[in-house]
């Protein structure tokens, strides 16, 4: 039995092999590639939405720790972006967690100027209901940009709540517990920057802060 076929088969299947094993892999490379620089630029958009161009000097994507604080930023892991100008703090932008929406977690970026006021509040992700709670977007409804310019101070503390439960923020008709939860997740996190706004600005690139 002349055995020449078979090896030439087996030898052309192994080429075509190796050869589409490297064409997937440089697809892929490629493709990484692409999918990662149109993240980064999507994430820049919304940083410089609620952190102007024009106000920082940095790499705001690039200047970026890990902090953890279930109970004032709802998780673990949480990205701030630092930005600054002449190497002085403008403002911090935490993707902060609302554990407790009412169709799941919510989440968010918080921007905290460094003088503690609000640069913005921006939905990233959530499972809200659509016509009732998914007026938390930006695209909805204008609600959301209600945040900027608050403090801890304006309002009092202790109006940091929608109107239903005494306080300054208007809720949705039919929808409350949305916009209780992030007021209450907004405030948590301006708590959290007053604690924490020096150390935040000093902590290396990478290193994850451990909250007290």
């Amino acid at each position: 039995m002349n055995k020449h076929p078979i090896l030439i088969a087996g030898l052309l299947l192994a080429t075509f092999a190796v050869g589409g094993t490297g064409l997937v892999a440089f697809t892929y490379d490629q493709t990484a590639e692409r999918i990662a620089a149109n993240e980064r630029a999507a994430l820049l958009k919304s940083l410089h939405a609620l952190v102007p161009a024009e106000t920082i000097d940095n790499d705001i994507v690039e200047d970026v720790i890990q902090v953890s604080n279930m109970d004032r930023l709802g998780g673990n892991d949480i990205q701030v972006y630092r930005g600054r100008k002449g190497g002085k703090p403008v403002a911090a932008v935490f993707t902060t967690t609302v554990p407790d929406g009412y169709s799941g977690p919510i989440k968010l970026l918080v921007a905290v100027n460094a003088d503690k006021t609000l640069g913005g509040v921006r939905v990233i992700s959530h499972k809200e209901t659509p016509g009732l709670g998914d007026k938390i977007e930006e695209e909805k409804d204008d609600w959301i940009f209600s945040f900027k310019g608050k403090s801890l101070s304006n309002p009092n503390i202790t109006r940091w709540k929608v109107k239903r439960d005494g306080g300054d923020f208007d809720q949705f008709t039919g929808a409350t517990i949305t916009p209780r939860s992030i007021v209450n997740a907004v405030k948590n996190t301006l708590l959290y920057y007053d604690n924490h706004a020096k150390t935040l600005f000093e902590t290396p690139v990478t290193n994850v802060a451990s909250a007290q």
